[in-house]
């Protein structure tokens, strides 16, 4: 797998794409505006097929170019079925840009398997940022694309609507489970690792609180 990352748009978000090598086939996380231009340009140099774009959730910081790629690309949109809702009407508060609207074609939920080429992405149902918020786990190459759940040092916001403080606790605890070699991949800011965030995850696990 080849893996390519942008971060763009008024509050940094991180773009992700992968890419099979065998079949050129590609997956794009997080399609943000602006990312359209770069990323059709890519997928052209590398002569890639982008099969499928993935929303982590419905926020404007994640959504924006959707409907861009979509339309340039071909691929299938995929967003939890919880939010949904949120890409065919989003509600933007406070985007200092518009947000133009999107039909995902594919609703996932606990337990999908996204596949294209030989790369397999598993769903885990992560909530607490929003309702339908969601990780990727690629088991074989050791990455999560953990969204807006889990970034290093901290987790994403749990105030705006949709967000839940008890329910961000369990996805915590859950993710506190995972193997330690696992690479964070997040929606916003650097890399990290599950066994470099597991202490405090631990801790909200054990605790039932956020840590600070």
């Amino acid at each position: 797998m080849e893996l390519l990352h942008r971060v763009t748009g008024p509050v940094g978000t991180n773009v992700w794409v992968l890419g099979d090598e065998a079949s050129r086939e590609a997956l794009a996380i997080d399609t943000a505006t602006p990312s359209v231009d770069w990323l059709t340009a890519t997928l052209a140099e590398k002569g890639w097929t982008l099969k499928f774009v993935v929303s982590t959730h419905r926020h404007w910081d994640h959504i924006g170019d959707n409907a861009a790629v979509v339309e340039r690309t071909g691929a299938t949109l995929a967003v939890h079925e919880h939010d949904h809702h949120g890409l065919v009407d989003p509600q933007p508060l406070f985007a200092p840009l518009p947000i133009i609207p999107s039909m995902p074609a594919l609703d996932l939920a606990e337990g999908s398997v996204i596949r294209f080429g030989d790369i397999t992405l598993e769903v885990l149902h992560t909530p607490g940022h929003t309702e339908g918020s969601v990780c990727l786990l690629a088991t074989e190459q050791r990455l999560l694309f953990s969204g807006d759940t889990l970034f290093a040092g901290g987790w994403g916001r749990v105030d705006l609507p949709g967000g839940s403080p008890e329910a961000m606790v369990d996805s915590l605890s859950r993710l506190a489970t995972l193997d330690t070699d696992l690479g964070v991949l997040p929606g916003h800011g650097k890399r990290s690792t599950i066994g470099r965030e597991q202490p405090w995850l631990e801790m909200v696990a054990r605790e039932r609180r956020f840590p600070f």
